[in-house]
């Protein structure tokens, strides 16, 4: 489960850096969140190409990897959507309906366990989310887009750990990345903006953090529970307030504080009542 873990806070201080990478670009250089969205796939299906094995043509003819994809389409484009008009930290707030999301599918979809304790943790994980970004009581377009990206990105993980066993991690990410692409390709093949250093290296960076973040999450779930991970999902909220204060001056508050504490501390006691739990 440790491992599990360690491996999850890799993977979601990626993401997050991915999505900083696609926010510079759609609010500092006016890029097109569907040029993000849709570049983040093509780079990442390039680099994943050496991971193409037989099996891995074999799972593209799934109806549920296909499914997977979509739903990883929609959290990737929605998000970026979202990061054009809303500030980091209230994208991500909205975005974190998705371990509730992913909690329940995995429960009535999978039959995995859950416990009162574990309920209450993630309760109190979410309680310190709201801590950190307080979003306002007037919901906007963009915060309306985050819980989309989110209700999206929780099934997807939900979806990850139902394939898990049906391909290796690498075919599994490869299919991901271009059936996604193949998806955004017909809405995007020309939105590109006119490319420079920082643009190219904007979205270099973009693609990358974003695909290995997920490809981590991958090798995640094959050796724990989605249940058990979906609390750790949290982590992405501390790597976004990070970044938030580096990049957009974003400074975190007492309240911030007391929110990351939380989050981290409804973590580790997951984690220490799972190990407990296995056998």
């Amino acid at each position: 489960m440790w491992q599990a873990l360690f491996i999850m806070f890799v993977a979601m201080s990626m993401i997050p850096a991915g999505d900083a990478a696609g926010k510079l670009l759609t609010s500092v250089h006016e890029a097109s969140p569907f040029y993000v969205a849709w570049s983040r796939f093509a780079i990442g299906t390039l680099v994943a190409l050496p991971f193409v094995r037989a099996d891995t043509l074999r799972l593209l003819t799934d109806w549920r990897i296909w499914l997977r994809a979509l739903l990883l389409t929609g959290g990737i484009t929605f998000i970026q959507i979202a990061l054009t008009t809303t500030p980091l930290a209230d994208t991500f707030a909205a975005f974190f309906i998705g371990p509730i999301v992913s909690y329940a599918l995995s429960a009535l979809l999978l039959g995995e366990k859950i416990t009162p304790a574990r309920s209450l943790l993630m309760g109190l994980g979410f309680v310190g989310v709201l801590l950190v970004v307080r979003p306002g009581l007037d919901m906007s377009t963009g915060l309306m887009f985050a819980l989309l990206a989110g209700t999206c990105y929780g099934a997807f993980l939900t979806s990850s750990r139902w394939l898990s066993s049906v391909g290796r991690p690498g075919s599994l990410l490869f299919t991901q990345l271009f059936l996604s692409f193949v998806i955004l390709s017909p809405f995007c093949w020309n939105s590109a903006p006119p490319m420079n250093a920082t643009i190219l290296g904007l979205t270099t960076l973009s693609a990358l953090f974003s695909m290995g973040g997920n490809f981590l999450l991958l090798f995640a779930y094959a050796r724990a529970p989605a249940s058990a991970l979906a609390p750790y999902v949290y982590f992405q909220l501390i790597a976004a307030v990070a970044l938030g204060w580096n990049i957009f001056g974003d400074l975190p508050d007492t309240l911030t504080i007391a929110g990351l504490i939380l989050i981290v501390g409804a973590g580790i006691a997951s984690a220490s009542l799972a190990k407990r739990r296995r056998p």
